[in-house]
């Protein structure tokens, strides 16, 4: 499925969808019928590089989406177990370089047993061929949560949350009121003040928004407290 019939509702065991942002190619999948993990897959049109965005499980599943292309990356959102657990298998398959928060890298590595090549923080720049996606730390899901933008100048940004945002709410903080207003301060300043309505934000489970309905939620979830 792609472009035009994109709409983001995907389910484990269903087809990918794609769609294409400028030069970069797009494809969501979900795996796990338990949790249902969103991972995505780019792919530079112009070099056919590609990166993928949480090797969340069904490591089989993932290798064919990436066929015969390579691997240049796999960048891991964040530390909790439900986002790795393919991880070492699609490296170990591809040779792919392995991308973390600093500060949940320590623990990537110490769930997966796969070292963390990279440890990025704010602006860092991950390369897909011509293109690229900039590192935003957000923390309060967990100490070292990045989302990825991806803005190709056409005036609708690409970003990727983790569990960070999703349409509704900020991720779960597991009712630590001291760690829901980080997240929602990090949400708040790095993403909505920055980033304009027409950005269209891909999370870590369930289907997509735009910054656009989000925005005018945000006093309520400040008020609701998740």
């Amino acid at each position: 499925m792609t472009n035009d019939a994109y709409t983001g509702e995907v389910s484990p065991g269903g087809e990918a969808q794609t769609r294409t942002a400028g030069h970069l190619e797009i494809t969501k999948v979900a795996v796990d019928p338990q949790m249902s993990n969103n991972c995505y897959l780019l792919r530079c049109t112009d070099t056919g590089d590609q990166v993928l965005i949480d090797a969340s499980d069904e490591a089989p599943r993932l290798l064919e989406l990436i066929g015969d292309g390579g691997l240049s990356a796999v960048v891991t959102t964040h530390q909790h177990w439900d986002h790795h657990r393919a991880l070492a298998e699609v490296v170990r398959a591809t040779g792919a370089t392995v991308v973390a928060g600093e500060p949940d890298a320590d623990a990537i590595t110490e769930q997966t047993g796969v070292s963390v090549d990279h440890r990025v923080g704010e602006g860092d720049r991950i390369p897909v061929g011509t293109c690229s996606l900039v590192v935003i730390p957000v923390a309060g899901h967990t100490p070292g949560s990045i989302c990825l933008l991806h803005d190709d100048g056409s005036g609708q940004p690409h970003l990727f949350t983790g569990d960070s945002l999703f349409p509704g709410g900020v991720g779960n903080t597991q009712g630590d009121s001291g760690r829901f207003q980080q997240l929602l301060e990090d949400v708040s300043t790095r993403i909505f003040d920055v980033l304009p309505d027409e950005t269209w934000f891909y999370p870590g489970h369930g289907s997509d928004s735009t910054l656009g309905v989000q925005r005018p939620h945000l006093d309520e979830w400040r008020e609701r407290g998740w």
